[in-house]
């Protein structure tokens, strides 16, 4: 069993939906981060930056690991499932896109425009200007292969789908994005995406374009 430490965030979020899509059993464990939970001496234990998600795999000699990406690794090598050896040079790369830029910068743009607005024009423009052109990017290696990493469904889009889900909070209109919508909509049809989107069981649906 594997026991998943989380917020209700895109990161949170990403092990969530893995779990589900391997059918792992597992439980959550709630940290309450605008409470300050993540900095409890216990948790500190397992998370020395004291950051969510971490799992425990019960199964394993109670193994801990922290870190999203490294999570999901973990679990796709565990499950042999979304995270193919013969694809995993560039599951790593778009992967290691989305822990390196991707999420840091999103999460920059949401900091300045949905939870201080006002608070700094140079910020807000600039992670705004960063996130468009995440935007585009992504549009455009969307428009070349079927998924992130390829053909196949992997670890790299599992990443990198929850931190487009919040597009509302963008104010860039996923809609325009005419390959980066294709990708979006496709992986929000998924069970296991559906339901690990409301992994914290608040009756969450997926924002549409």
């Amino acid at each position: 069993m594997i026991e998943l430490f989380s917020a209700d965030t895109p990161n949170g979020k990403k092990i969530g939906i893995m779990l589900e899509e391997i059918g792992l059993e597992y439980k959550v464990t709630k940290i309450d981060i605008t409470k300050g939970e993540q900095f409890n001496p216990d948790f500190r234990k397992i998370s020395p930056f004291s950051k969510i998600p971490v799992i425990i795999d019960h199964d394993n000699n109670k193994e801990t690991i922290f870190e999203s990406g490294a999570i999901l690794m973990y679990l796709g090598e565990k499950s042999g499932k979304f995270y193919d050896e013969n694809e995993r040079l560039k599951i790593n790369q778009w992967l290691m896109a989305q822990m390196g830029y991707v999420g840091p910068m999103i999460g920059q743009h949401h900091q300045f425009h949905h939870y201080n607005s006002g608070k700094s024009e140079f910020g807000e423009e600039r992670y705004f200007k960063i996130t468009r052109a995440i935007y585009k990017d992504l549009d455009e290696r969307l428009e070349v292969s079927k998924f992130l990493a390829g053909p196949n469904y992997s670890i790299a889009d599992i990443a990198t789908w929850p931190w487009i889900a919040r597009h509302e909070w963008h104010d860039i209109g996923l809609k325009n994005f005419k390959n980066l919508s294709r990708w979006y909509l496709e992986i929000s049809d998924r069970e296991a995406v559906i339901k690990g989107y409301d992994f914290m069981k608040r009756g969450e649906v997926i924002p549409k374009p």
